[in-house]
């Protein structure tokens, strides 16, 4: 007799399909059946939180094609996906098919990767559905409901309707918020740098060009200058070459000194030189000029550099940011892709182990493409830095070492083969050999000792696991310096830097800091952004995160007033009962009644807390109709113009901030502009008739400089 075998999408249905016989019927859920209605709370505070989960009026049809399917079959094969998430849609699943037959049998299944052994290895297998993880995504469903629709009403009263407030969401707002107070409160400091040239030069160059005399311990050479006279090809000698070292210390004293600055989400460290004006800088120079140097010391240190982990969830959207600029939302949606395709193993994970089948399968590969030399002795194994990683789980990679980033391109296009290639070579990279590295670091001292200057070089020995995922790692090959010779003195000079303030936050480095604080899990990291984003509570600008005037509000409005629930440690600790309770260390209702017992009196508290006013930007220009000065506003689709005098006063206008630079095409005002998806980039105002566009300021002074040329 058929068993019937669900899953969540018709794609992972239709990869499945091809390694299990005619004794197996496939459908899809189409993700979860069942959910807490949306038109109320849904959760019963008075009886132990009690959920009312409802069938998803959606999904009626594929309801009615499962319970048919069902009839047919004696046992039910529940293969959602390996998380909290798949363990709460087979628990529904069965729920509602259990009342149609209370005999019928369920298999709970789960593998991380779609191939036809790891199938047949989960059917030999099969278990009960977990109720503890069960329990956890209840937890967190329930949690989130209480907190969104018993704080979004507030949000309505006390500072514009349309607004919700999220758990988890409200956090990564504040983050985005606190920094961005943190980047204005930043006091910039001017500092400078003194780098100087000195050349080497051979023995037989010295002798035959150079008069020498002895001052001190020193035997004083001359000046390049009075070198060139005696020798018009000095500088192209092979026995000559000129380097460029930096100065280090004055007197014994380090120049460059840090200043710690406390952030909302941890330190920040700002690097300068004790050099804080142009006249003191200059004076250095000069000085330098007229001194005499010698080499204090060589230093030579062979290094091994190793190679990161596989991806986790978390390190693969910050490097798909990093690398490919993908949103986190658009690389979990190609991963995905990838994932139900059987081309890579589960994409929701913070594990770093590789099962060992596949560690071997690598290992093969590695040395059979590249020789012997490339793969270490015995395989690495890694260790997730997460506490609480689910190490049963597997990292992502390749289900099939042998399946080409080309392959997956023909197959399901080009951005999918470029995540994939980066999932391939990191997975690939894990178990290669360790790169080797010759670092040389030059000490250099004046003749009296008041100043030592350094330069580094390196030499790339072995290339290791490099030759996959090179990273910018250049040969600077120094010259063969000796302890105690003389360099000839070229030039100096000082150039001026600038403290920075801590940047904003963008995809890679919002969700490094919500893994390292322990906020949301990793099937949640893209909604989270997205979430915010959508609800116009911040926007991007050049890839990165900014807050609303909107989003500034909510956020100042939770911190005074849920402080303890918008915060990172209480989101953090809330994680961890969460993973308590799927873990079975902790049952779910105690946990919800605690957080809600105190959230309650807040909620109460907050009823008298005054109106909050959304600050819109003034401009210098006038209403039309009124006379009044106009705002800029934020809508559905960004910011407009609109008269301050409203309601009393409904004009509005399209709003186009200028950028002060020209279009290099046709010498129209380059303008800020937002695209469908939510973007800002930069185009020219006389759109449609020029269609000159970019996504950085940077490129259009390039392309400027390009066209002077």
């Amino acid at each position: 007799m058929k068993s019937l075998v669900v899953v969540e999408s018709p794609t992972k249905a239709k990869t499945i399909r091809r390694f299990l016989g005619s004794d197996y019927e496939i459908k899809a859920s189409m993700g979860h059946v069942m959910d807490l209605p949306k038109s109320k709370l849904g959760v019963d505070t008075e009886k132990n939180f009690k959920p009312d989960f409802q069938l998803v009026d959606a999904k009626k049809k594929v309801i009615s094609d499962l319970k048919t399917a069902s009839k047919n079959v004696k046992t039910v094969i529940l293969a959602t996906d390996p998380d909290r998430e798949g363990e709460a849609i087979a628990a529904h699943v069965k729920d509602i098919l259990l009342r149609e037959d209370k005999d019928k049998k369920f298999n709970r299944i789960v593998f991380h990767e779609i191939t036809k052994e790891a199938i047949d290895e989960a059917l030999r297998n099969p278990r009960d559905v977990d109720e503890n993880l069960v329990d956890a995504q209840i937890a967190r469903r329930v949690l989130d409901r209480l907190v969104g629709y018993k704080l979004s009403p507030i949000l309505w009263q006390k500072i514009r309707r349309g607004l919700s407030a999220g758990r988890v969401q409200s956090v990564a707002l504040r983050l985005i918020a606190e920094r961005e107070r943190e980047i204005e409160k930043f006091k910039k400091e001017k500092y400078w740098t003194i780098s100087a040239i000195f050349i080497k030069h051979g023995a037989e160059v010295a002798s035959e060009n150079f008069r020498v005399h002895n001052v001190g311990n020193f035997s004083e050479e001359i000046r390049v200058e009075d070198a060139k006279a005696h020798n018009e090809n000095f500088e192209s000698s092979p026995r000559t070459k000129s380097t460029e070292f930096e100065l280090i210390e004055i007197n014994g004293e380090k120049i460059e000194v840090q200043k710690i600055h406390e952030l909302y989400d941890g330190q920040y460290r700002v690097t300068k030189t004790t050099i804080e004006t142009l006249e003191r800088a200059q004076g250095i120079v000069e000085d330098l000029s007229r001194k005499q140097f010698l080499v204090a010391d060589v230093l030579k240190k062979e290094t091994r550099r190793s190679p990161y982990a596989p991806f986790t969830t978390s390190t693969l959207q910050q490097d798909a940011s990093r690398r490919l600029g993908f949103s986190g939302k658009r690389t979990m949606t190609l991963a995905q892709k990838l994932y139900e395709e059987g081309f890579i193993t589960y994409h929701r994970t913070d594990s770093v182990v590789m099962a060992g089948s596949a560690v071997s399968s690598i290992r093969n590969y590695i040395e059979k493409e590249f020789g012997k030399k490339y793969i270490p002795d015995g395989p690495r194994t890694y260790k997730a830095k997460q506490k609480l990683a689910q190490e049963a789980h597997e990292a992502i990679r390749p289900t099939i070492i042998g399946n080409s980033p080309d392959e997956v391109g023909k197959e399901l296009g080009s951005d999918y083969a470029r995540l994939y290639e980066l999932i391939w070579k990191r997975a690939a990279a894990s178990q290669m050999a360790d790169a080797i590295i010759e670092s040389t670091v030059v000490l250099v001292d004046s003749n009296d000792k008041k100043y030592r200057l350094k330069t580094n070089g390196s030499v790339l020995i072995f290339d290791g696991f490099l030759k996959l995922t090179p990273q910018a790692i250049n040969d600077t090959i120094l010259p063969e310096f000796k302890a105690s010779e003389h360099l000839l003195f070229k030039k100096a000079a000082e150039k001026e830097h600038e403290t920075m303030p801590p940047p904003r936050y963008n995809d890679a480095s919002l969700v490094a800091t919500l893994e390292e604080k322990g906020i949301g899990r990793p099937s949640t990291y893209a909604t989270i952004v997205s979430t915010i984003e959508s609800r116009q509570y911040i926007e991007r600008m050049e890839g990165r995160f900014l807050p609303t005037p909107v989003g500034v509000a909510v956020n100042d409005f939770l911190v005074e007033n849920f402080s303890t629930v918008d915060d990172i440690p209480f989101t953090a600790n809330m994680e961890d009962e969460l993973d308590a309770i799927a873990n079975e260390k902790k049952e779910w209702v105690p946990v919800i009644k605690s957080f809600y017992t105190d959230f309650e009196k807040t909620l109460d508290s907050v009823k008298s807390a005054e109106r909050v006013k959304i600050e819109a930007e003034e401009t210098d220009e006038k209403c039309p109709k009124c006379g009044s000065n106009l705002v800029i506003r934020i809508g559905k689709f960004g910011k407009f113009l609109a008269c301050s005098s409203f309601p009393k006063c409904n004009f509005t206008k399209p709003y186009a901030e200028e950028t002060g630079q020209i279009c290099p095409r046709d010498g129209g005002k380059i303008i800020l502009k937002k695209s469908k998806k939510g973007r800002y980039f930069y185009g020219c105002s006389n759109y449609p008739s020029c269609t000159f566009a970019a996504w950085k300021l940077e490129d259009i002074k390039k392309e400027q400089a390009a066209k002077q040329v």
